[in-house]
Formats: C-alpha cells, structure tokens, sequence
C-alpha cells in the first residue's frame, strides 16, 4: 500500500466511528431514557477522546508527509486537504480538552432542556459559563494569535470571516427591516391559519412530504423531537420533526427543511462514503439546501397550490378558501419570537442577534451572566416588542448548550446561498412552477443534487457555489427575491 493508501485505510475507520458518534447524538435527542445523560455524557466523552487521538495521530502527519500528491487525482488532493486540515487543528487541542468539551456539552443538553421548560436561565447559566470558558479555552488554541470567533466559525464554514459575514450582514439589516416595516404596516394582511389539526395525520403528511422531496426512506427515518434535526450521512440519514395540534405548518415545514438537509448528504456520490468527501462541506453550504427546500420551492405559489390539496384531503375543509389565501397566509409575516418558527422574512433577523451576542461572549465584551439582560435589550430593539419568558428569548436554541458557537450564521448564510441557487436555477429550468403545482420536486431537487450535493466536500464552500451559479455569492439575489415575493403578496 502506498502512503495516501494506508492513511486512507485510516481514516476510512475514523469516519465511521464518527457516524457512531453522530449516532449516539441522535438516540440522545430522541430515543434515549430520560435519566441516562449522565452515562451518557461519559460514552460521548469517550468517543471524543478516541476521535480526537485518531484525528491527530502522528502517523497522519508521516503519511501526509509522505503522499507524492502530484500522482493524485482532483479527489485525492481534496481528500488530502480535509485531513491535513483536521489534523493541523485537532493537534492544537489537547486530548484531554476535546474529552472535557464533548462531556460538558452532552450532558449540558439535559440541563438545557429543563431549564427551557421551567423558563429558568438561572439554573442554566452556570452551565453555559462553563461552555464559553471551555470553548473560549479551544479558539485560543486553534487561533494562533488569531480572533477566537475566527477560530470557532471556522468549523462551520471554513475560509470566511466574522468580519466579512458582518460586512455582509450589515448590507441585508437595513433591507430587511425596511421591508419588514413595510409589509406590517401593509393595508392588505393576510389571515392566520385557525383551529385543530390532528398530529398523528400531520405525521402521515409530512412523512409524504420527506419523499416528495426526493428524502430515501430506505435510507433513513423521520422521528420527533424538541428541536427537529438532520443527522448522519451516506447510507443512514435521519431526521426529526415536532408537531403542534394548532401550528401544522410548523411540522411540515421543519420536515422540509430537515429534508433538504439529508438530500445533500443522501445526494453525495456514493464513491466518496467514509471519506473526508462523503458529507456535506459546510454548514452555509448545508443550509441553502434545507432554505431553498424550505423556502424558495416549499414556500412557492407554485408549490403551496398542490400543498393546499394535500392538506384539504388529510384534514377536510380547513376554513381556507382557496389557493391564493393559502399561499399568503403560509407565507404571512407575523410577530413571534422563535427562530424556527419564524417568517423568511424575518428569520435573518434572529440569527444576526445571535451572531451579535456570540461574538461578543467569545471576545470577553459580553458574560453570561449578562447574556439574558443583553438578548432581551438587543430583541426589543430589533423587533419592537419585549421577550415575555427565558423559552422565548435566550433560553430557545439548543446549540449554545452543545457548544456550537460559530453555527448561528451560517444559516443566514445559507440563505445567501440558496437566493443565488435559485436565481441560477429558475433560469436552467423554466417550467419549474408547473412541475412544483403537480407536486414534482424532481427537476428542482435534481438540479440542487447535480450542482451541488453530489460533490460533497470536493471543493471549497463558496466554490461550490460559484460553480453553480457561475458567479461568487452575494446577498444581492437573496434581497431582490425577498423584496418581490413579500411585495406581490402585500401589494406594496
């Protein structure tokens, strides 16, 4: 075996044991008894631990030391590029760091998520506190010097900064609102979706709904939980769901955005499972496919005209007239105070505060202890009205207690991604509408896998994206779509 040979032979291990990981993560979220997180939090600590010394094994640094990369090919060059670059930042973490963070951040889930039921941050700050200490102790370490958010985000969305995801932030903030403002103070409201909707059909639709989308069941499953979720990649890809007796909406299109999350990696070419390649490159490059699923095909006049059929056959008449209401008032814009819930619209809106907020933890310029204080303040301001309780406000998002700080804004990121995605793909297919009004996703989620899914981590986030569209992102595409769609629906 040559040297790129064995270290692949190598990694082909540490990826699976990856995915066993990932697997006890997901049992954790969904299927585990309640009052095992404290063994738990041990078993994942010591996966890490393992992960963590396969990850920075010496022997990866004599084998990428020995690899003649001018006989490799494009794949084994981007095969070298995600090794090199997990052991360069894995062997600045001590072992013992990455087994306390992942004990921590399992067991922090559980003390999350009461405290989110008893809407009491006081019993989760000291939690948190110790999280940002632990993960403020790892971007000192990954950051040579560096910005510690740099360090973190980097995880996420390798090759961007803070200050160029702030630089672009700034452009959307004033747009957003101004449209924002201009759609609430609109003459013309659409109505709210009202009464009861049985949960065990909302199950039986959006299971419907996963496979229209292009999801494998055979290949995955669809489960509840708190906070729905897409976990694994290759053969087993599953994903979560909530569902709600007044909100359906709220089930449907969580699945669909889950779903987008899984077809990317259910998409990848198959060569690649178990390799650095084999799942998604990034997390804004993961969400513009679970967003463009979301939004710009689930959230479509097109799409919700064969969506208000469906729902009339599971429910009956649901006291919606026709199409037309139908598309407004899923697309309605409202006041609310939950991320996942909210409008697309406004949704960029919650995540630029967090971005905010975390890097203002990680520079030392904010502590948890204020953290509460400084969400309800920033909140207000942004949205005109006060967080009434904890599970509103700071206490709604499961990733800080996970450690996943960093994460926020590659989901306005990914919208980015997905209004230029759509841009370039409504011009590629122009009877796109009469496909999503019959409930055919096929060319939409065809083209998506084609362009981008299939590469998986072949090439760097923002290439894939270039590639695509032909030209480097902005948030230019993203803008005009928001601005047209939400100014047709309120005659603006």
């Amino acid at each position: 075996m040559t040297a790129y040979d064995e270290l692949m032979a190598f990694d082909r291990d540490t990826q699976a044991l990856a995915q066993i990981a990932g697997r006890l993560g997901w049992d954790q979220e969904t299927m585990m008894p309640r009052e095992a997180a404290p063994q738990r939090a041990e078993e994942m600590g010591a996966i890490e631990h393992v992960l963590h010394g396969r990850r920075s094994d010496p022997r990866v640094g004599d084998w990428l030391e020995a690899v003649d990369e001018s006989v490799l090919d494009d794949v084994g060059r981007a095969n070298l590029r995600h090794i090199r670059r997990s052991f360069d930042r894995m062997n600045k973490v001590p072992a013992a760091l990455a087994g306390e963070i992942a004990r921590a951040t399992s067991a922090a889930q559980g003390d999350w998520a009461k405290a989110r039921a008893a809407d009491d941050f006081d019993a989760f700050r000291p939690v948190l506190e110790n999280i940002v200490r632990l993960k403020v102790e790892e971007a000192t370490a990954l950051a040579d010097g560096g910005d510690l958010y740099d360090a973190l985000l980097d995880d996420f969305e390798p090759g961007i900064t803070g200050a160029e995801l702030q630089s672009m932030f700034d452009a959307l903030r004033p747009r957003l609102v101004a449209l924002r403002d201009a759609t609430m103070g609109a003459d013309h409201q659409p109505t709210s979706l009202e009464g009861t909707f049985d949960e065990r059909k909302q199950m039986k639709l959006t299971r419907e709904l996963a496979k229209t989308f292009g999801y494998d069941m055979a290949h995955g499953r669809l489960d509840k939980a708190v906070h729905p979720f897409s976990s694994g990649s290759g053969l087993d890809v599953r994903i979560t769901t909530r569902t709600s007796p007044t909100d359906p909406f709220n089930c449907f299109y969580s699945t669909i955005h889950e779903t987008g999350h899984a077809c990317y990696e259910q998409g990848i070419d198959r060569d690649y499972l178990l390799t650095p390649l084999g799942a998604g490159v990034s997390m804004g490059v993961h969400e513009s496919q679970s967003r463009i699923y979301e939004n710009q095909i689930g959230r479509s006049r097109a799409f919700t005209g064969w969506l208000f059929g469906e729902m009339k056959d599971a429910f009956g008449d649901f006291g919606v007239a026709d199409e037309d209401t139908f598309y407004r008032i899923v697309n309605r814009v409202s006041d609310g105070f939950i991320r996942t819930e909210a409008d697309e619209l406004q949704y960029n809106l919650h995540v630029l505060l967090r971005f905010d907020l975390e890097r203002a933890l990680m520079s030392g310029d904010l502590q948890v202890s204020d953290l509460e204080a400084a969400w309800n303040d920033r909140f207000e301001a942004d949205f005109g009205y006060k967080v009434d309780r904890p599970s509103h406000g700071v206490l709604q998002d499961v990733h800080w207690s996970v450690g996943l700080l960093g994460y926020f804004p590659t989901y306005t990121l990914g919208n980015v991604y997905a209004g230029c995605l759509h841009e370039t793909m409504r011009v590629a297919l122009p009877d796109l509408d009469a496909d999503l009004a019959r409930g055919d996703t096929s060319a939409a989620t065809g083209w998506l896998r084609n362009n981008v899914q299939k590469h998986g981590g072949l090439y760097a986030p923002r290439e894939v994206i270039a590639k695509a569209c032909g030209q480097d992102p902005s948030e230019a595409p993203l803008l005009a779509y928001l601005e047209k769609k939400f100014a047709q629906i309120y005659n603006i």
